[in-house]
């Protein structure tokens, strides 16, 4: 995928929430290095297989080398993308004077000047682009959902969850959008043929799923959760970290981990589990 637009129309941040979604970004490639990159890639089965380079204007004979280049991308049959970022003239005007930096091509010469020849230069990018965003209203969380939506599609299937256990009696974890309690369940670690084993093993998951409240619980969790993902995907958050803890993250805590991961799953939702307290002694 290229990156490009005009200048001060989003193109960095719009790189930096790509690099979240898992390309490898370049900034500022010169055209003649993208195919060894591309080779690069290919070469590698394991390898990375998104690469996204971020170019701007440098001269009339700058976007020939591209043209050139991607037009050898296709002959590889290489698929390419190009993702124009726009903004009214005035808009930029406005940023570049909020930053206080010279545009590329004023050349001692009016701002404005810079950004008309740039308009110029990338016109015909422009009209090859498979994806154009205009900035010009758009906040930079209002930039990411729509860069997210083009990419990913919308909704809160965008957003990847993470969900781990822990115990009260080691601390609080500092890295969690939510932290729930399921220490109102009954504690397996009190039946003897339950307390050697932890919650990823089926008589303690049984056990404490099987307990009073255990359902209610995940019911109005669950729903919880997803209203709040709902949200998050429209507010430009695509990464929530839940943390459900109990005494001493053995047995509870795990099992209603899984129980709920796999209920958000069941709505399409990506959802990865690890619990922190299971390499220590119980």
């Amino acid at each position: 995928m290229l990156i490009t637009g005009m200048s001060g129309a989003g193109r960095s941040h719009a790189a930096h929430s790509i690099e979240d979604m898992g390309w490898y970004v370049v900034d500022n490639m010169p055209p003649q290095l993208m195919v060894p990159m591309v080779d690069m890639m290919t070469s590698n089965p394991s390898g990375v297989h998104k690469l996204a380079a971020v170019i701007d204007v440098r001269s009339r004979d700058y976007f020939a080398d591209l043209n050139a280049v991607l037009s050898h991308l296709d002959d590889l049959g290489v698929r390419t993308r190009i993702l124009f970022l726009d903004a009214d003239d005035d808009v930029l005007v406005k940023r570049y004077e909020s930053v206080r930096r010279p545009h590329p091509l004023q050349h001692g010469n009016r701002l404005i000047d810079g950004i008309r020849e740039e308009r110029e230069l990338l016109a015909n990018l422009e009209e090859r682009a498979d994806i154009v965003i205009d900035t010009s209203h758009l906040s930079i969380h209002q930039l990411s959902t729509k860069l997210y939506n083009a990419l990913m599609g919308s909704g809160p299937t965008t957003v990847s969850v993470h969900i781990f256990s822990f115990g009260f009696k080691y601390g609080i974890p500092i890295d969690a959008d939510f932290v729930a309690d399921v220490r109102f369940l009954p504690n397996p670690f009190w039946v003897p043929e339950l307390r050697e084993l932890n919650g990823l093993d089926s008589p303690v998951s049984d056990y404490v799923l099987s307990s009073q409240g255990a359902s209610d619980f995940l019911d109005a969790y669950e729903q919880a959760i997803r209203i709040a993902i709902r949200g998050y995907a429209q507010e430009d958050k695509h990464y929530v970290t839940i943390a459900i803890g109990c005494t001493g993250g053995q047995h509870r805590s795990v099992a209603m981990s899984e129980a709920l991961a796999s209920r958000l799953r069941a709505h399409g939702l990506s959802v990865s589990v690890s619990a922190r307290e299971l390499d220590r002694q119980a």
